[in-house]
């Protein structure tokens, strides 16, 4: 099965994902792990020509991380995971030079991307890991071209009949005059979406795409995703548009390529922003409504309802390009719809509060994006929790720099469904344990296989990358691992890695 982050190729599935919680337990703060450490994200299909009248779009999922010796880690030319490198777990100094634990030069050359971007070569397995989504999947930014308005051309245009007449609704009748009590789904919408932006993100070149973000605080600070401003970085243009159809120029605050979360801060921006209320994402269960805010396929202000259908789910992502990097997280899955351009919209509870940002889907389709094959929504949306969005936000927007956790050693990226093997060897031939490190101060070394941190079933290295990433550094953990045959537990406080690179 293939995921992808809108438009990249995906990694393949871990093995069978265990049943997800019906409540998060894990903190929602996640570190991100150096070059070293492993996490995993879905790599979305490469997007073909554009249609007739919408051009082709690039691809905004970012590609899949690096290990902690040389995060993020470059997406492999086979599926995500089936990189047979080692991954630095959670930030570890060094990692099997091909492998996750490699430096990101080198794995960027065996790291499939996702179709936001682009579909991968080689289509993902099916995983039997906890979150079963350790594949990569798409991320949701719609690639520039002008497909979104095309596409709203062309629907207009085939309902455009010459018989049709319009009817107008009388004074008393009208939809000015309608009371709608608070918690229905147009109530939250009606207050939400005054708050959401889409956002068009254009290179020097003039490559781009169409994402959404939504206001954090009065100072005119948006967040939104990575890969949806991945285009404007180093001297490209950014606009955020309201639904009023005003539109402000910004500015890239900070942007973190591993958690996939950016914050941009608009140019003179109003004195009457108002930022949406921020949910508590652990306490979200299986089964509660969600609401998402975006604009897919540049349709802005659009809104779509759905459910969770599952937690903590692993998934890696990237925008499929060759130099692209991965992006992990433990997810909220939604079958909300959500197509390329809900990237960075905020994904609401019943309430109105910011449970999540969207940001990748996975698709059946292998089509890319502006052809006929566009991969849309299937009901498999994933959500970067807001606990750890949040976090993640106010390092970029206090330091502009992400800070990342990690365990210090190099894991094993391969598909696996026993658990994340410390490598031999770190990124470069450096060791694979750090010196020093938090894992060799609780004593693990090479050949060891992790299969729990705290709670969560640990089935493969990208598993243990998004796990230890929904934590913060100096927080304790309990490692389950084997050796020999042999279980053993040990506790084991988070080391922290500062910056992508």
């Amino acid at each position: 099965m293939s995921t992808e982050n809108e438009g990249n190729p995906v990694p393949p599935a871990p093995s069978a994902p265990p049943v997800p919680p019906t409540s998060p337990t894990a903190s929602p703060q996640a570190a991100a792990s150096d070059g070293g450490e492993a996490p995993s994200t879905p790599i979305a299909p490469t997007p073909p020509a554009a249609p007739q009248g919408a051009p082709a779009g690039d691809p905004y999922a970012p590609p899949p991380l690096a290990p902690e010796a040389s995060w993020p880690p470059p997406p492999p030319a086979t599926p995500s995971y089936a990189d047979a490198g080692a991954g630095a777990a959670g930030g570890a100094a060094g990692g099997a030079g091909a492998g996750w634990g490699a430096p990101y030069d080198q794995q960027h050359q065996q790291y499939p991307q996702h179709q936001a971007f682009q579909q991968p070569q080689h289509a993902p397995k099916k995983g039997s890991g906890r979150g079963g989504l350790i594949a990569a999947v798409l991320v949701a930014a719609l690639v520039a071209g002008g497909l979104g308005g095309g596409l709203g051309y062309t629907l207009a245009k085939n309902n455009d009949d010459t018989g049709s007449t319009t009817v107008s609704a009388s004074a008393d009748g009208g939809a000015t005059q309608v009371k709608r009590a608070a918690g229905t789904i147009a109530a939250v919408a009606n207050k939400a979406l005054p708050s959401t932006v889409t956002i068009e993100a254009e290179s020097t070149s003039g490559e781009g795409g169409t994402g959404t973000g939504f206001v954090f605080d009065t100072q005119g600070h948006i967040v939104t995703n990575n890969h949806v401003v991945a285009d404007a970085l180093d001297g490209g243009k950014l606009t955020a548009t309201f639904p009023d159809g005003k539109k402000y120029n910004a500015e890239v605050v900070g942007h973190a390529q591993g958690y996939d979360v950016a914050v941009i801060k608009l140019k003179n921006p109003p004195s009457d922003l108002k930022p949406l209320a921020l949910g508590n994402s652990d306490n979200v269960a299986v089964g509660d409504e969600t609401i998402a805010i975006g604009a897919p396929f540049g349709l802005s202000n659009t809104v779509t309802t759905g459910i969770i259908s599952a937690k903590n789910r692993p998934v890696a992502s990237s925008d499929g390009s060759s130099t692209s990097k991965a992006s992990y997280m433990s997810a909220l899955q939604t079958d909300a719809s959500i197509n390329p351009g809900n990237s960075g919209g905020p994904l609401l509870d019943s309430s109105g509060a910011v449970i999540g940002i969207n940001s990748a889907i996975q698709s059946a389709s292998s089509g890319g994006l502006g052809s006929t094959g566009q991969s849309g929504s299937i009901g498999l949306g994933f959500a970067i929790p807001i606990n750890q969005a949040k976090y993640v936000a106010q390092q970029l927007i206090k330091t502009g720099k992400p800070v990342y956790a990690k365990i210090g050693a190099s894991v094993s990226l391969e598909d696996s469904s026993a658990g994340a093997q410390i490598t031999d060897s770190g990124s470069g031939g450096a060791a694979a344990v750090e010196s020093g490190g938090p894992a060799d101060k609780a004593g693990l070394k090479s050949g060891d296989v992790i299969t729990k941190l705290d709670d969560s079933v640990i089935d493969s290295g990208p598993t243990l990358i998004g796990e230890i990433w929904t934590h913060k550094p100096g927080d304790k953990v309990q490692v389950t691992y084997k050796r020999g045959g042999t279980e053993h537990t040990v506790e084991m406080t988070l080391g922290s890695r500062v910056g992508d690179n």
